[in-house]
């Protein structure tokens, strides 16, 4: 195998990390007439500036919701679906470096989005540059698609796919190596009850991450620190406030994780009487496989389901909990649906579907399939099987498209949490796995 990588293009590639993860891209819908924010707004036009600078031909939408970097000819089209979007950086006492500025030290680079999703974004784009700089000339057109609202409800690949051409085949770098050809079905609920006046909670934060802190405010505190110490529950006291300190996770991996919300629920629900913190205290409790509500829900290509309470609100108007289900691929999305809301409505609890991503699934002896595995065994000497996952990646918006990288098996996994950091030489080395991958996929023989 050729090696294509070069020191300039390693250099150039972290400097262009170090500007991307510089702008605060988190979700701000609507600021300044944008539809996802004007930081957004700035890091996509940004990114676009990037590409032309290599050498590619880029397209924006004109209202905002996506962009574009071409490069190569032929009828077939190679996507790489990538997001710019992150989630928000939470407490900035938790982060002992500044969140939106990439700093490098001991051999890793830290700041929100490093692993998900500008990091690998940007290893796979001078992947390509460094085949254009070995003198590499591509027979399909490859297209890095920018998205800006994966975090949320992917409004951006909505808007793509109704205005735009499919890929032929393509990946997203924004999941694990060595490859995920089946991820679960991803759906998003809202439960919606009464308000209360004795409780005003306001906790979580996006819905694809296992809430690390939940705090109540008012008089029941001592009684809460009584029965958070009774459940040998973490927690930190400031005055009248108790705040439950939970681990955070993505909620595909919700099981590894400590739900914050569900364990207020569980100190509170001895203490007042309502239903929305019954639901969670007793329907739902500390189980984030949802077999409290459903029996166990498992199947053979992608696992077991994932059940998390991501985020709450409780006024004197009303009261809601923010769910996210990650449901295996051959489960029957539409009975789990039926039962929770029937659960729901014991509780005085309203179902409301937020989002639905289907499933993806793509065959092990594809031809995509075959040639990736190919090149990452050949790079890695690793024989680990492609996986399936309950993550969601905009792999699942076009057909055959798969999760690729960028993360190693054993690698620290931090994307969604504080302190989100990665190896450097881990994304070299899938940069140099993307350039081998996209040189067999659409490259030219040199």
């Amino acid at each position: 195998m050729k090696q294509f990588l070069t020191e300039e293009i390693k250099s150039d590639y972290l400097e262009s990390l170090k500007t991307i993860v510089s702008y605060p891209s988190v979700l701000n819908e609507g600021e300044n007439g944008t539809p996802f924010g004007q930081s957004i707004q700035n890091v996509l036009e940004k990114m676009l500036e990037i590409t032309r600078s290599l050498g590619f031909k880029t397209y924006i939408d004109p209202k905002g919701y996506y962009g574009y970097a071409e490069i190569g000819q032929g009828e077939e089209l190679l996507a790489v679906l990538c997001h710019l979007d992150v989630v928000p950086a939470g407490d900035l006492s938790d982060w002992e470096t500044p969140p939106f500025e990439a700093t490098i030290k001991d051999g890793w680079i830290h700041g929100r989005g490093v692993q998900d999703d500008k990091g690998p974004s940007l290893a796979a784009l001078y992947a390509v540059k460094a085949l254009m700089d070995a003198g590499v000339t591509f027979n399909k057109r490859i297209r890095f698609i920018y998205g800006t609202d994966e975090e949320t409800l992917w409004r951006c690949m909505a808007r793509y796919n109704e205005l735009e051409e499919t890929a032929t085949l393509g990946f997203a770098p924004d999941s694990s190596f060595p490859l995920t050809y089946a991820e679960k079905g991803l759906l998003q609920v809202k439960l919606h009850g009464s308000g209360s006046q004795e409780l005003a909670i306001e906790a979580g934060e996006a819905f694809n991450v296992v809430p690390a802190k939940a705090s109540y405010t008012g008089n029941l505190a001592d009684s809460l620190e009584a029965e958070l110490k009774k459940q040998s529950f973490e927690y930190e006291r400031t005055a009248d406030t108790v705040t439950v300190i939970g681990v955070p996770k993505h909620s595909k991996d919700a099981a590894e994780g400590v739900n914050a919300i569900v364990r207020l629920a569980m100190g509170l629900n001895p203490l007042v009487q309502h239903s929305t913190i019954q639901f969670m205290a007793e329907a739902v409790g500390e189980d984030a496989t949802g077999s409290s509500l459903f029996g166990e829900i498992s199947d053979e290509p992608s696992g077991t389901l994932s059940f998390n309470v991501s985020g709450l609100t409780i006024n004197q108007d009303e009261s809601e909990i923010r769910i996210d289900l990650r449901i295996p691929v051959l489960a029957d999305k539409d009975k789990l649906v039926r039962e929770l809301s029937q659960i729901a409505e014991k509780y005085q609890l309203r179902y409301e579907e937020f989002d639905y991503l289907a499933p993806l699934y793509v065959p092990l002896d594809s031809e995509l399939v075959s040639t990736l595995m190919a090149v990452y065994k050949e790079k890695t000497n690793d024989d680990s099987p492609a996986v399936s996952s309950g993550g969601a990646t905009f792999a699942r918006t076009m057909s055959n498209c798969v999760a690729f990288g960028a993360l190693f098996p054993g690698a620290l996994q931090t994307e969604h949490q504080a302190n989100e950091r990665t190896v450097i030489d881990d994304l070299y080395k899938a940069m140099d796995i993307y350039a081998e991958t996209i040189y067999r996929l659409a490259g030219e023989v040199i």
